[in-house]
């Protein structure tokens, strides 16, 4: 089987976790703390707070912006439910915009028909490491704040600078799926010096004093709970993966942009497919290389994903899109066209660090005989 993702780990992320293991200092601390500094600095932000997940991340990042029942947060129904989900934690309304066909994102001409006087935030999504148009979204969006979902993006570019820098919140993910791993685990990088002391407090229960730092204080430390919070910490194993991890990605980002590349010059020739590419604004790293079908394609979407197993290759449906599931069924929502479609006629194709020429030649053989209807031998 060629999957469709194997996460880059080696002996030195297994040594850095028994390291932590041994120290005795397995919760939240040092590394955690070195960690976020490491990464935010990798991501041009100020700041870093680690957290259990990118989903907690976007959870705190809407809380600390006072988001609530009455609010309504713009959201691309094209992405993974978690986006749409954490504006439900907060009590406030998830409003579905369309995205772009060429880069599944959010874009100026998407969010402006469904921004009101109830928008509390537009949360932008750059949709398998493709990095959306932020600053044409700022421009839209006037005062209402632009907030990042950089889940899949850790290593693409937007006008020559990491994703996620000069962001007033941006969310990151670092499960397996994604190019930098923790195993689970998520961070939340600002310029905001204040605002990540407050999210720092918050992911810790609310407390005044982190225990990291009434451990090292060497004198007794009585904490206040200065308001209600989460548990929503990193451990030190996983932030010792991470550090790990870190000094991998830019090697990591060009080999899946060398595989990305000969993918394109296999599937130039196949008529009836488009791969994703590189937006003008900038570069992605691939987290997720996915095809779109044209509408005169002869063989469903999911037909093909049957023929691709059948055949030992694991690929997956395109992203996929929330207003469609049962756990939104009945949610208002404006025509979502482009997502539909996107949603419903895509597909991603294998792409890890093992993939070796002869897999793509075949993965690529396989879905030119599929979609020019001629029988697989």
């Amino acid at each position: 089987m060629i999957p469709v993702m194997r996460p880059v780990l080696g002996d030195e992320e297994a040594e850095a976790a028994a390291e932590a293991v041994r120290s005795g200092w397995v919760a939240q601390g040092p590394r955690v703390a070195a960690f976020e500094r490491a990464f935010a600095e990798r991501v041009g932000a100020g700041h870093g707070v680690a957290v259990s997940s990118c989903t907690t991340a976007l959870h705190l990042a809407l809380h600390a912006l006072g988001t609530g029942p009455g609010d309504e947060v713009v959201v691309p129904s094209f992405s993974f439910i978690a986006t749409a989900n954490a504006v439900r934690y907060c009590g406030a309304t998830p409003v579905f915009a369309d995205v772009d066909e060429v880069t599944g994102n959010l874009t100026a001409e998407t969010v402006a028909p469904v921004l009101s006087s109830r928008t509390k935030a537009v949360l932008a999504v750059h949709q398998g490491g493709m990095p959306a148009d932020i600053a044409s979204l700022r421009e839209a969006c006037g005062e209402i704040p632009v907030l990042e979902d950089a889940a899949c993006a850790a290593g693409s570019t937007l006008g020559g600078r990491p994703v996620g820098a000069g962001a007033l919140l941006a969310a990151w993910s670092f499960h397996p799926r994604k190019l930098l791993t923790t195993g689970e685990g998520g961070m939340i990088t600002t310029d905001d010096g204040d605002l990540a002391a407050r999210l720092r407090r918050l992911r810790e229960h609310g407390m005044s004093v982190s225990a990291a730092d009434r451990h090292a204080a060497g004198t007794a430390v009585v904490e206040q709970y200065l308001e209600t919070g989460f548990n929503y910490r990193m451990t030190d194993i996983q932030a010792a993966v991470g550090l790990v991890q870190l000094t991998r990605l830019d090697g990591i980002v060009a080999q899946r942009r060398e595989l990305a590349a000969r993918y394109h010059e296999l599937l130039d020739g196949v008529p009836g497919l488009r791969a994703v590419r590189d937006p003008v604004h900038g570069t992605t790293n691939y987290q997720a290389f996915w095809v779109l079908l044209d509408n005169d394609v002869p063989v469903a979407r999911n037909d093909l994903l049957t023929l691709l197993a059948a055949e030992g290759i694991s690929a997956r449906r395109g992203i996929m899109a929330a207003h469609l599931e049962p756990a939104y069924a009945g949610h208002p929502h404006p025509p979502l066209p482009v997502t539909e479609k996107l949603s419903t006629r895509s597909l991603i194709l294998p792409l890890h660090h093992e993939l070796t020429a002869a897999d793509q030649e075949r993965i690529v053989g396989l879905l030119a005989r599929a979609v020019a209807a001629t029988p697989v031998p």
